[in-house]
């Protein structure tokens, strides 16, 4: 069964220190993109950063095609493929310089290739700068990276902390493997919490009906790196479903704007 046409599939939403939902009661009628959703009758809605998400039976309410949302499905792609070729060409001297800079640190590969899951549940291999000495680097991608990870190379800690390392992935855009926004790619089996992430989001493959993005609601909102914390990377999965069922193309240049202000002008990764 597909992702949209799922209208139950988890467990009530949680959220985390910090981050405070507004939750409507089952009167209130439903505002926002119902034309695209499925049956929204008594559902609740939750903020997700400002972002509302559509509820019923403690699950998200899934979505259907419509006119609407194909347009902007089609917009999206080609805004895609000009950003990511714009970007590519207005950042070539800054990407040299990166590859530069980490050959001269240590010998091995400059990029960084990992199979992700991407949509539908289909896998891709995602293009980063490697960050990490060559003997330290996890194929598997199941040692989530800490704040004093000491595999990471002093360049490394640059290109993280500005998110140079992402980069890359304007390939797997053009390649159509990814898209500028959306729910950030995981690896299969990624953990949260110390167990496996569809364990503790039971509606985890909610995220996999889109393209997975270089940023999304969740990342311009500050809910990246680590998912040691149960309650955030529960809070991360919502943020991912309040984008789907809120999806625009506007909606993708409001989160592109956020994420140039806090990720690479305030430098939040690690």
């Amino acid at each position: 069964m597909s992702v949209h046409n799922i209208q139950h599939a988890g467990s009530n939403p949680q959220v985390a220190e910090g981050y405070k939902p507004v939750i409507a009661p089952t009167t209130l009628p439903v505002r926002g993109p119902t034309h695209a959703l499925g049956n929204t009758t008594g559902a609740r809605v939750v903020s997700q950063s400002g972002l509302p998400s559509f509820w019923i039976d403690k699950a998200p309410v899934g979505y259907r095609s419509s006119a609407r949302r194909i347009v902007h499905a089609g917009a999206k792609r080609l805004f895609d493929i000009v950003f990511a070729l714009l970007a590519l060409f207005a950042l070539l001297p800054l990407l040299v310089l990166t590859a530069l800079a980490i050959k001269m640190t240590d010998r091995g590969p400059v990029f960084f290739m990992q199979d992700r899951v991407g949509k539908d549940g289909q896998f891709f291999q995602i293009f980063k700068f490697r960050s990490m000495y060559t003997h330290s680097c996890d194929d598997t991608g199941v040692a989530q990276t800490t704040a004093d990870d000491k595999r990471i190379m002093p360049i490394g800690r640059l290109i993280r902390r500005t998110s140079i390392d992402e980069l890359p992935q304007l390939l797997n855009i053009l390649k159509g493997e990814m898209s500028v926004v959306g729910p950030r790619p995981h690896v299969s089996g990624q953990a949260a919490a110390g167990l496996p992430y569809d364990q503790v989001v039971p509606y985890y493959s909610y995220r996999h009906a889109m393209r997975p993005g270089l940023t999304g609601w969740a990342q311009a909102n500050g809910l990246r790196g680590p998912t040691f914390d149960r309650d955030l990377a529960k809070a991360r999965i919502d943020h991912d479903v309040a984008y789907i069922q809120n999806f625009s193309v506007f909606l993708d240049l409001r989160i592109i704007a956020q994420t140039a202000t806090r990720e690479f002008f305030s430098g939040s990764g690690f």
